[in-house]
């Protein structure tokens, strides 16, 4: 008979292994603990939604709806789409539950979005945000708080050289108004436009300010700029958004050029970027999208938020040398025979109701004394516990120091085991 060959994971889509796990759990607990200071709660929502809530959403003339949806019709015909990002859903579950009009919400949530783009560092085809939305506050305070949250991220996590980019893309009207200014500069000389900017000319022409065409960053550059746009009350909302960020020393980079790449966003937006990252250079962004909430089916409701990639965040921990510690266990108990098994795993349930923090790992799968005791040095712990005859015989138990190797092991009355554990401060 053949082998079987094996099956190896899509490409674009990563496995996360048990030593990379730490990493992960360190961010999002930081995270999680931050979000729950500001006062903000958790939602979880499906990873498949309608695909109309995307293309009314995130605008049918972008890169993600036209080129990097995952989208599949199931048995009933209906049209359904792995998620791209989080909002939309998180929109779409907040005027299904009732949550959003006339209330005040702040809300957060983590997960896997898919988008089928050309793998590369720091861009997958499954990748995972964290994202914060906010709805019912108008004002240019709950966008300065999101910004002010992200920056605090940054220094809990010890990230440095990560710059601020913001703009304002104005109301409604203003960006109908800057559109016509945007066409009729860019039809100057069409040839100097790709195919996908020609496309978007009529439909978007915002979109071409987000193109990554290197032929094109000099037109890009010397494009008319939003901010010299904005309608009145756009303009007193920037100008009061910067005042707040002055005061919590903030600092930022006005970039006219930024516009984000969904649709849905208004007034704010704002951007961190590194350049420690090659070309994958944001590590969170968001803004306001005071429509998208009428926009799928509700009353008129303001709304700002953010999205993090946790790939290129925890890239930059990496880029820069910042570790997470492994979780490192206390014990290793060591078990020789049946009857050490019976009592090696019934003291160690009762020392982890007496010590909740206690990290304790038994071995299992048999083997001999000396097999045990190489499981017990790769597994990192602190000490061995053995329980043997002699052990069983005595109600004792040894404990043999792993890390320490001039400490000399010692046997104690199971009875004194609790005091010997405590005088370690093992969970200090």
């Amino acid at each position: 008979m053949s082998k079987a060959k094996t099956i190896q994971s899509i490409r674009g889509v990563h496995d996360i292994l048990p030593s990379q796990s730490p990493a992960w759990q360190h961010l999002e607990g930081c995270f999680r603990e931050l979000l729950s200071h500001y006062g903000y709660s958790e939602m979880r929502m499906p990873i498949l939604e309608s695909t109309e809530l995307f293309k009314r959403s995130i605008g049918e003339v972008t890169d993600i709806v036209e080129k990097e949806m995952y989208t599949f019709t199931d048995r009933n015909e209906s049209s359904l789409t792995l998620r791209p990002e989080g909002t939309a859903g998180c929109v779409r579950a907040g005027i299904q539950h009732g949550l959003l009009y006339n209330q005040q919400q702040r809300i957060w949530y983590t997960g896997p979005m898919f988008r089928r783009e050309r793998p590369q560092k720091g861009r997958y085809r499954q990748f995972h945000q964290i994202g914060v939305e906010t709805f019912g506050m108008s004002g240019p305070d709950i966008d300065a708080e999101l910004i002010a949250l992200t920056a605090r991220l940054w220094k809990i996590l010890g990230l440095i050289n990560i710059d601020l980019e913001l703009n304002s893309i104005g109301s409604a009207e203003s960006r109908k108004a800057y559109k016509a200014i945007l066409v009729e500069y860019f039809s100057t000389d069409m040839s100097l436009l790709d195919e996908d900017s020609k496309r978007r000319l009529t439909s978007n022409p915002m979109r071409i300010l987000d193109s990554k065409n290197p032929d094109m960053q000099a037109l890009i550059q010397n494009a008319p700029s939003i901010i010299d746009h904005l309608d009145e009350e756009s303009e007193a909302h920037f100008d009061q958004l910067k005042k707040l960020l002055d005061a919590m020393n903030i600092p930022y980079i006005i970039n006219p050029r930024l516009v984000r790449g969904l649709d849905y966003y208004s007034k704010t937006v704002f951007e961190w970027t590194t350049n420690e990252l090659g070309s994958q250079g944001t590590v969170c962004g968001g803004g306001r999208y005071d429509g998208l909430v009428e926009q799928l089916g509700s009353k008129p409701t303001p709304a700002c938020g953010f999205a993090m990639g946790v790939e290129r965040v925890l890239g930059l921990m990496e880029a820069q040398g910042i570790s997470t510690d492994t979780p490192v266990p206390h014990f290793f108990m060591i078990m020789a025979g049946d009857e050490a098994q019976l009592a090696g795993m019934k003291l160690a349930e009762q020392l982890r109701s007496q010590f909740p923090q206690l990290k304790l790992i038994c071995n299992c799968g048999g083997g001999s004394f000396k097999a045990q005791i190489k499981r017990a040095d790769k597994s990192a712990a602190q000490y061995a516990l053995i329980m043997g005859e002699n052990e069983i015989n005595n109600n004792s138990v040894t404990i043999k120091p792993m890390r320490d190797r001039d400490a000399q092991q010692q046997t104690l009355p199971q009875a004194e085991l609790v005091t010997y554990i405590q005088s370690k401060e093992l969970f200090s």
